[in-house]
C-alpha cells in the first residue's frame, strides 16, 4: 500500500511539474535562450554554396 502512494505521489508531482512547464511556455523559452542562438552560430559560419 506504501508503494502505491509513493508511485501516486510521484505521478502527481511528474504531472505537476508538466503542466507548470507547459502553462508558462518555458519549453519555447528554453528553445529561443540556448538553441536558436547554437544553430545561428552554426549556419552563419556555414560556407553558402548556391543564392536563392
Amino acid at each position: 500500500m506504501k508503494f502505491i502512494l509513493k508511485v501516486l505521489l510521484l505521478l502527481t508531482a511528474v504531472l505537476g511539474a508538466l503542466f507548470t512547464i507547459y502553462y508558462y511556455n518555458l519549453d519555447m523559452k528554453l528553445m529561443r535562450s540556448v538553441v536558436l542562438p547554437l544553430l545561428n552560430k552554426h549556419y552563419d559560419a556555414r560556407k553558402i554554396e548556391r543564392y536563392i
